[in-house]
């Protein structure tokens, strides 16, 4: 064999045992933000953080919400649900908010490139939520760009609505602003009060203590009505609603709970097993 064509065998066999080893890439949130995917805006990862990629695996599975519980230690607001878990390295900051600034950036001013509407991040406060809440607004801030915004009675949409949940004494701080960049979580008695959308835009509520059914056998007409009454209430007064405490084991019992979520218009189903959601809301639902 002639010195060229040895070289030449010896290259591409290089080139093949090379090729062989190398494990590809990871993508870049450029790569996750790319165009075409149908977001699942009534999808909501509850406890988000507990999974293995935080945010990251949640905007996979196209959801258009995920939560965090946060507390406040010595300055720095770090995700866990319990004391006991809390890691110095697992701050908001780290897990959330500068992968959504890079993730808006990839998406040329969203987080699912080519859809305008916000994400929303909800972040559940565990902690006296007074001081919480306003170390959580000076983060915030740094991020201004990201948040949709409230100032002197207009919000101005962005990539991301923050909304506050968790320690109810979050409230009162957020109402004596007239300039913010978070919302307010409601509960169910907020529907007859008087605070608007513009500061509760959203209406949580535990699924257990106000309904008896849990996807086992017929829907009561009586819970069905007072379902749809809740929702013709809320989207009157341009709310949205979530429940949580839904079975979440996947079987016929979750589905047929969600197929009743998504028969009365909820906004919002919230599930810790991203793909059964993803794969339920790719089956039944299209908006």
């Amino acid at each position: 064999m002639a010195l060229t064509t040895r070289r030449r065998a010896l290259t591409t066999l290089g080139s093949a045992l090379t090729g062989a080893f190398v494990l590809p890439a990871p993508r870049s949130l450029a790569d996750e933000a790319k165009p075409g995917l149908r977001p699942l805006w009534r999808a909501h990862a509850h406890n988000d953080y507990e999974h293995p990629r935080p945010l990251l695996d949640a905007l996979d599975h196209r959801f258009g919400s995920v939560e965090a519980d946060v507390h406040l230690v010595d300055g720095q607001l770090l995700v866990a649900h319990d004391p006991v878990e809390l890691d110095p390295a697992r701050t908001l900051e780290s897990l959330y908010l500068e992968p959504l600034a890079a993730r808006v950036r990839a998406g040329h001013g969203s987080v699912y490139r080519g859809h305008r509407r916000p994400l929303q991040l909800l972040v559940d406060i565990k902690t006296e939520g007074s001081s919480t809440y306003l170390e959580l607004d000076r983060h915030l801030r740094r991020y201004r760009h990201l948040f949709t915004s409230y100032a002197h009675g207009r919000v101005r949409p962005g990539p991301v609505t923050a909304v506050i949940s968790g320690d109810r004494a979050a409230r009162a701080p957020m109402e004596a602003q007239t300039e913010r960049l978070a919302f307010y979580d409601g509960r169910l008695a907020d529907l007859g009060g008087t605070a608007p959308a513009s500061f509760v835009p959203l209406i949580s509520d535990n699924w257990a203590l106000n309904f008896g059914w849990s996807g086992d056998g017929p829907f009561p007409d009586a819970e069905r009505e007072k379902l749809r009454g809740i929702m013709a209430t809320a989207h009157a007064r341009r709310q949205k609603v979530r429940f949580w405490a839904t079975p979440d084991l996947a079987g016929p019992a979750r589905e047929a709970l969600w197929r009743e979520l998504l028969a009365a218009d909820v906004d919002y189903l919230n599930t810790d097993d991203l793909g059964g959601l993803e794969e339920f809301l790719d089956a039944h639902d299209r908006r």
